[in-house]
């Protein structure tokens, strides 16, 4: 495996359902927007760069699995520690651990793929690029 990055989440009120426990969807919108801080963190330019320099619009979710383990509230202050755990010919898988200090709540894998977007037609899955992959690992 390559890097792994952290991306912290703030748990507030309304991620929360009415006993204050943290509405399961919540966990998959965090790791999703974890998935993109990957990149970022490892210095893989924004998606709109990427469509202008290569086409790539981003990396559609093609499969998700999650495992919950303990629950988190509001106030709590979250780290989801992201890496790619293994990478195809055009598809990648992520792995997810949601934190609480050092207490694991929650895991996810997302399959993912770099896609384009040709004008006129549907959405692509292409090669993962070397060079960003090569800035993961």
């Amino acid at each position: 495996m390559g890097k792994t990055t952290v991306y912290e989440v703030k748990v507030m009120f309304g991620d929360c359902d009415p006993a204050g426990i943290v509405f399961f969807p919540n966990f998959s919108k965090w790791m999703d927007a974890s998935s993109l801080d990957f990149f970022r963190q490892c210095g893989v330019p924004p998606w709109r760069e990427l469509k202008a320099s290569h086409g790539i619009v981003g990396t559609p979710l093609l499969e998700i699995h999650t495992r919950f383990m303990r629950p988190a509230t509001y106030g709590d202050v979250l780290q989801v520690r992201t890496c790619i755990e293994s990478w195809g010919a055009k598809t990648f898988v992520q792995r997810h651990e949601v934190m609480n200090g050092d207490v694991l709540l929650c895991e996810g894998r997302e399959t993912r793929a770099f896609c384009i977007h040709p004008e006129g037609g549907r959405l692509q899955a292409i090669p993962v690029p070397a060079f960003i992959m090569e800035a993961c690992i």
